[in-house]
């Protein structure tokens, strides 16, 4: 029997547990918040809701695991490795789905493939909800081909991007120029279209250039993408940086998205059922 194992247990590895309807004894998990306070509370009772033992250090959550999904946060693929890489059992599997830059991915690899364990370098394509484990997900470097039929087998959406450590990061983080750059621009463009009076014009001349998209319900789901995540999705975005100077390119339009995304997000707006003008004129209320 398969034994699993999450380094860091937030949005994404209760998304993954959820879907994968565990029993009891199949999982183990171990994240920082365990340290202490209301937050490491809250990480415990996901643990128990969805089977999931709740370890009190890395070793206790991975010397049986066969499959590592380690979760955590941005920018921190290279630490959990640090943390976790020398508890690995023989053959063990590393899936690092952080958003993190190739660069990083390739320095994790290195203190995981020194132990006893593969690393696999996992892109996780799409928020986790409402799909859960079954959220399309990327897989790159040497043992990938080999670990896709075992991803398979637990029923999720696996595809393999490249034989190469950072090839299934690099098309996360450079797709995250295009998208999260649209989310963004599109926010700025309502909230001004808002300010000035003009939006059911504008609207209108967005739908006359592209007649196939719907432009309200774009803009009504981009700024609840900002304002929702936008914090994190900035840590995000730093790391998109990060991926266009390991390419020696300008990044300038991420670092700006990324600042947009941490204003919006920052302003900790809980939108639930308002249409787009409503939504517009809660951001401008609050914006300075």
């Amino acid at each position: 029997m398969v034994k699993l194992a999450f380094i860091g247990f937030g949005e994404a590895g209760q998304a993954f547990a959820q879907g994968l309807e565990l029993q009891p004894g199949i999982a183990s998990a171990y994240d920082i918040k365990f340290n202490g306070g209301d937050a490491g509370d809250a990480v415990r009772a996901a643990c128990e809701r969805f089977n999931v033992d709740a370890a009190s250090s890395p070793e206790g959550a991975l010397t049986e695991a066969d499959i590592v999904f380690c979760l955590v946060p941005t920018d921190q693929s290279v630490a959990g490795a640090e943390a976790g890489a020398r508890h690995l059992k023989p053959g063990a599997i590393w899936l690092d789905g952080s958003s993190s830059s190739p660069g990083r991915k390739r320095e994790a690899a290195a203190i995981v493939d020194a132990s006893s364990g593969y690393y696999v370098d996992m892109a996780i394509m799409s928020p986790v909800h409402p799909q859960l484990h079954r959220s399309p997900v990327l897989l790159a470097g040497q043992e990938a081909e080999a670990t896709l039929p075992r991803l398979e087998a637990l029923g999720m959406n696996a595809r393999l991007a490249g034989t190469q450590v950072g090839e299934a990061s690099a098309i996360k983080m450079v797709r995250s120029v295009l998208i999260k750059g649209i989310e963004a621009v599109t926010t700025e463009c309502m909230l001004a279209a808002r300010r000035a009076g003009v939006e059911d014009a504008v609207l209108a001349s967005l739908r006359r250039s592209d007649p196939d998209t719907d432009w309200a319900a774009r803009s009504t789901y981009n700024i609840e993408r900002m304002t929702t995540h936008g914090v994190r999705r900035a840590a995000e975005l730093r790391e998109v940086v990060a991926t266009l100077d390991e390419l020696g390119l300008p990044s300038r339009m991420a670092a700006a998205t990324a600042e947009w995304e941490d204003q919006l997000g920052s302003l900790q707006l809980d939108l639930g059922e308002e249409d787009l003008f409503e939504r517009l004129d809660l951001v401008l209320s609050r914006l300075q």
